[in-house]
């Protein structure tokens, strides 16, 4: 005699192996990856990679992965795009977005139609000009240059700001420059080699707080018509940010923001964009450098924000330009 629960057992084993593929195909189809290339490793940037990467994965449950990529800089993330399939996140200064876009400056001889598909999503940490002087002053003014042997490295975009104001200021014959990478300032400076130096990154930048743990430093604060003349973004750092500057110190920066492409879905935009806010908080108390970010960095944004970006600010109210929609 046939067993009637031999064919039962047969059909609720082939339903719960059923049941398990199902599953595993939804798990697979839940989990979306993205690529996010941002800067080396250690530096400041690819430490935000790592702090973002973990803020994406917590906020989202696992859905969205961010898979870290170091990078060589700015422009080879911005030419990658060229290349691309996929999600595909970077980060850049946003005027490259404008020069890869119209066939200018680094991308004048790799032109591509991938370029135009670039969009942006949200702003991570500028990078921020630091003038650093050894002094308890606290806060100082441009003049305070005037005199000093001063480091402000070679072949960076700290660099070349620093002599840019020098030159602009009228400062450019009043100050001698240390023949010396940036890396080694806080070093001169504490050995009372230089006088002072420059250096660009986002705050707390690690260099600026070496130096004032172990010494007295001021940092120069220049005035609204002094940044305006720059051309470029207002900059507050606030007091307290570093040992002994308890004022807040006005300088500038250069915006950067986190893009992607035209590849990913609206979903997956609206998602990540969302996430992001939503743990900004989060990051920022476990590295200060994230409580900088607010939606008006938004406004330093060139380009078109993703679709799905948008739907996000949309909803939660958030001011948007209207170049960027």
């Amino acid at each position: 005699m046939r067993n009637p629960f031999r064919s039962l057992n047969r059909t609720l084993g082939m339903s719960v192996a059923t049941l398990a593929l199902a599953s595993a195909a939804f798990s697979a189809h839940a989990e979306t990856r993205v690529t996010y290339k941002s800067a080396s490793a250690g530096t400041a940037y690819y430490q935000m990679g790592v702090e973002l990467s973990e803020a994406i994965r917590q906020g989202t449950d696992d859905d969205i992965i961010l898979t870290l990529e170091e990078s060589q800089g700015s422009v080879q993330n911005v030419m990658e795009v060229m290349a691309r399939q996929g999600n595909y996140v970077f980060t850049t200064p946003p005027a490259l977005v404008e020069q890869a876009m119209a066939g200018e400056g680094p991308f004048a001889e790799r032109q591509s139609p991938r370029f135009q598909e670039i969009r942006g999503l949200f702003p991570i940490p500028s990078i921020t000009m630091h003038f650093v002087l050894a002094g308890d002053e606290g806060v100082t003014d441009i003049s305070a240059l005037e005199g000093k042997h001063l480091l402000i490295g070679k072949g960076t975009f700290g660099a070349r700001e620093a002599a840019r104001y020098l030159e602009l200021f009228g400062l450019e014959d009043d100050v001698q420059i240390a023949d010396a990478a940036i890396g080694s300032g806080p070093d001169a400076l504490k050995n009372g080699q230089i006088d002072g130096f420059v250096t660009a990154s986002s705050f707390p930048s690690p260099n600026v707080i070496e130096t004032a743990a172990s010494m007295p430093v001021s940092m120069v604060s220049l005035t609204d018509e002094q940044i305006e003349q720059t051309g470029a973004p207002r900059q507050t750092i606030p007091g307290g940010t570093y040992p002994g500057v308890e004022q807040d110190v006005e300088t500038t920066s250069l915006p950067v923001i986190a893009y992607t492409t035209t590849q990913m879905d609206d979903d997956t935009a609206y998602l990540l964009t969302k996430t992001f806010w939503e743990r900004r908080d989060a990051m920022a108390e476990e590295a200060a450098w994230w409580s900088s970010i607010t939606p008006e960095m938004l406004e330093n944004m060139l380009g078109k924000l993703h679709p799905g970006a948008l739907r996000y600010y949309d909803e939660a109210g958030i001011d948007i330009p209207d170049a960027l929609r």
